[in-house]
């Protein structure tokens, strides 16, 4: 049947609008493996292994999403990945053994953490310049940016300190004493307050980011598990306020948490060793890295119930998603 050209070129465009056109992809670095496994989020499936440098751990994605940031620890490099291409572009000039970083909002300005070397190393992702060293605690980890820009926080984990970097000067302006080992950070969408887990503590702090001071403190018991096993790491926030999700380490376990009242919900149990996490683009899902078990679930946010395993590398690290 003749289709006049307007309604072809209707067609063609209403089809590269589609959702199948624009498949959800999640990318997860196998620390053991030194790859990235990359997952199918429409068929909750791997499609296609990438191999990077040695010991990847944390991955962050550009503002654009056009390139993906890989920590890779062990080759003492933050490496950037091309997404269009899956091919490594550059290495970047981040200082001994980094670990986790976290993007400034002017797409330009990563925190990096280095854990051998008790810095936050500061590097232009543009010039690849290394912009400034911070001396930090022992055993740097977590890093996050606030929304604003304003503050960079890096957690120490031998010193049980979040340090506050002023990122117009990049100077250490302040510290935070929390319980110990702490190993990640985590602001609000509205960058009012920045939840902190302590592994070894065995809780979680909500921080006030105006007075830098910890405002609650939240502790767990899963009943048949003992509280050695119970060692907070990766915290996720969603975005309307509703919940924080933080991972539980051997506990093999989530915590769900009414982020407003800081009560526990529930627990849901996961694969081995959970530790970092992430939201698919639509927040229908939330992915959990498991490093023993060497694979991801999927828990569906509405009904808070685990409805997938999906097999990947061995000790899977970090993950991130994007349309």
């Amino acid at each position: 049947m003749y289709k006049p050209p307007f309604l072809k070129s209707l067609l063609i465009t209403a089809l590269l609008a589609s959702p199948a056109a624009q498949a959800a992809t999640a990318y997860v670095s196998n620390e053991k493996d030194n790859t990235l496994s990359v997952i199918d989020l429409d068929t909750m499936a791997v499609t296609k292994t990438i191999e990077v440098g040695e010991r990847p751990r944390g991955i962050a994605l550009s503002k654009d999403n056009s390139k993906l940031y890989i920590c890779a620890s062990d080759s003492d490099t933050v490496q950037v990945l091309d997404l269009a291409t899956h091919k490594i572009i550059a290495n970047l000039p981040s200082g001994e053994d980094p670990e986790q970083f976290s993007l400034h909002p002017d797409n330009r300005r990563l925190y990096i953490s280095n854990e051998d070397d008790a810095l936050v190393t500061v590097v232009d992702t543009q010039s690849h310049e290394v912009l400034a060293q911070i001396d930090v605690g022992v055993e740097p980890e977590g890093m996050a940016v606030s929304p604003d820009g304003r503050w960079a926080v890096n957690t120490s984990e031998t010193t049980s300190m979040l340090h506050w970097i002023d990122t117009e000067t990049n100077e250490l302006i302040d510290n935070t004493l929390v319980d110990q080992r702490p190993r990640h950070v985590e602001f609000t969408k509205q960058g009012d307050t920045l939840w902190a887990s302590s592994e070894i503590g065995g809780t979680v702090s909500v921080v006030d980011v105006a007075s830098r001071e910890i405002i609650k403190k939240l502790t767990f018991q899963i009943r048949g598990i003992h509280p050695d096993k119970i060692q907070p790491v990766g915290v996720k926030l969603s975005d309307d306020g509703k919940y924080a999700f933080v991972a539980l380490g051997p506990a093999n376990h989530v915590a769900v948490v009414d982020a407003k009242t800081y009560e526990v919900m529930d627990y849901l149990l996961v694969g081995r060793r959970v530790w970092h996490m992430e939201f698919t683009p639509d927040h229908k899902y939330l992915l959990t890295t498991n490093g023993v078990s060497g694979d991801v679930s999927v828990i569906e946010v509405n009904d808070l119930k685990v409805i997938k395993s999906i097999k990947v590398g061995r000790y899977p690290w970090g993950v991130v998603t994007l349309n």
